[in-house]
């Protein structure tokens, strides 16, 4: 087991406003729309199903949908929002439970704030919500006809760990590795877990399309490359603008300097 806990992040004493906007947003759909769990007929209707993303019809309450409850039993599906296509951001922000929340409530916090803090806030709120945008349709294209709810913000959060490990590799992050508190590089911490996606999803993918004991890999990893992808093409505008902005500042301080 490796579980992140912190990281050396100097903009620590910086606030990341959309960070920890989505974090709050996340805790208080859970409690206050989920109940904590309770709401079966909004964590239902308002996750998303990939045969409603694929076909853009809503499954009806006639209908039933495979819940993996640990009842063994079918859920009644609620009627969803109007276009169906609207769940692909509702369940961004959707858990389905306590440990789902509370682990990727701890990433984003890690992670989240050195990326918003390199992006800045707007940037940083679309990219996390494009990254939850391409982890679903990466879990939509692997399983189009499935019928098992999907939801959280796993795949968002993903995109923000492939983003993390392209503008900081080399960053220490505290971990607990089984019994013991370790310091390892970022590329390390964020290498194991994707790998751990792939293992795990290719076994997933054997079983049951991608998504087993209520993990959608397939999201995970489209996430993650999303991620990537994103923070290496936003680096390459970051880096003009900086340099834009040295240029104009080396101007300004070069007539400042000037004697007439």
């Amino acid at each position: 087991m490796l579980l992140p806990i912190g990281d050396e992040d100097p903009h620590r004493d910086s606030p990341a406003y959309v960070m920890w906007v989505l974090l709050l947003a996340n805790v208080a759909v859970f409690f206050l729309v989920q109940q904590a769990g309770g709401n079966e007929a909004f964590d239902y209707g308002w996750s998303v199903i990939p045969r409603e993303i694929t076909t853009g019809a809503d499954l009806t309450a006639t209908q039933t949908v495979e819940a993996e409850s640990g009842r063994g039993v079918e859920i009644p599906q609620a009627p969803g929002p109007s276009p169906i296509y609207w769940t692909i951001l509702t369940a961004m922000f959707m858990h389905g439970g306590w440990l789902h929340l509370g682990g990727n409530m701890l990433y984003l916090w890690i992670f989240g704030d050195n990326v918003e803090h390199r992006f800045g806030s707007g940037v940083f709120l679309v990219f996390y919500l494009v990254s939850g945008l391409a982890a679903t349709l990466a879990q939509v294209l692997l399983d189009p006809g499935g019928v098992v709810p999907n939801l959280g913000a796993s795949g968002a959060i993903s995109g923000v760990l492939g983003a993390y490990l392209v503008l900081f590799p080399r960053n220490r992050v505290h971990a607990i590795l089984f019994y013991f508190v370790v310091s390892l590089p970022a590329v390390v911490v964020i290498g194991f877990y994707i790998v751990l996606q792939f293992v795990e999803g290719f076994g997933a993918t054997m079983a049951s399309q991608g998504a087993v004991g209520g993990v959608a890999y397939g999201a995970h990893i489209g996430g993650f490359f999303a991620g990537v992808v994103l923070a290496m093409v936003l680096r390459l505008f970051i880096k003009k603008e900086r340099e834009s902005t040295i240029s104009r500042q080396a101007r300004r301080d070069d007539r400042s300097r000037r004697v007439w």
